[in-house]
């Protein structure tokens, strides 16, 4: 709002549609007054996506992007490998005081906080599965334990997984897990982490959410031709 008032154009809402999402973003790139960007700050790639595939043309005036998501990374990569990318790309997102700090931290401080506004639950003595222990997931598990929740931890990382087996948390695999929680939280950035078969085995009102950039971590999709029992 206060960006809002100093007269610099906002493209966004609580409650978008995806459809509304890509017309906010469109209208970063256009801009009013026929105004094109050159330089991208981007949060999980769509930005960049949307200039390669829409607004090639314009690539020639962008000197680089920042990117700042994990996520984001990951797909800089890929068009890297693909040979698609045309503009410089700097990784925000692992340097030390992004990755050490923003995703441990940030997501300790957010994360119970996120749940409590969307659900107004009380998570002591809930049982919380996070998927992924990475910086996020630490981050994550910290926030849950530290709001009274036992806190199971899935991780295909053999590191990883002994560092939450350090930390006291119990490491478990999505399958054993899933008739266990009362709370699943994804942070891995990957997909299909949570499908349709291990939501037919959560409890009722079991909750799902995502922390991470993208909802393919949670097969959403799969729920919407499902029969309700």
């Amino acid at each position: 709002a206060a960006v809002a008032d100093s007269g610099v154009p906002v493209f966004a809402w609580k409650g978008e549609s995806e459809e509304e999402f890509w017309w906010c973003i469109e209208q970063t790139i256009t801009g009013p007054s026929d105004w094109t960007p050159n330089m991208l700050l981007d949060d999980g790639g769509d930005l960049t996506k949307l200039m390669h595939e829409k607004h090639s043309a314009l690539l020639g005036e962008v000197r680089g992007v920042s990117e700042e998501t994990t996520t984001g990374v990951h797909r800089l990569y890929e068009m890297e490998q693909e040979g698609s990318l045309k503009i410089p790309a700097f990784n925000v997102n692992d340097s030390v005081t992004k990755s050490k700090f923003d995703n441990l931290y940030g997501c300790r401080e957010s994360l119970v906080d996120g749940i409590r506004r969307a659900t107004d639950v009380m998570l002591s003595g809930k049982v919380a599965v996070v998927c992924g222990y990475g910086g996020v997931g630490k981050g994550s598990a910290e926030s849950l334990r530290s709001a009274g929740a036992r806190v199971l931890v899935t991780e295909v990382d053999p590191i990883c997984a002994l560092q939450a087996a350090m930390e006291g948390y119990e490491v478990i695999d999505m399958d054993s897990a899933a008739s266990q929680g009362d709370i699943f939280v994804t942070a891995t950035g990957n997909v299909d982490v949570i499908t349709l078969d291990h939501m037919r085995k959560m409890k009722d009102l079991a909750i799902v959410c995502n922390i991470g950039h993208f909802d393919s971590e949670i097969q959403i999709d799969s729920l919407a031709n499902l029969e309700w029992t």
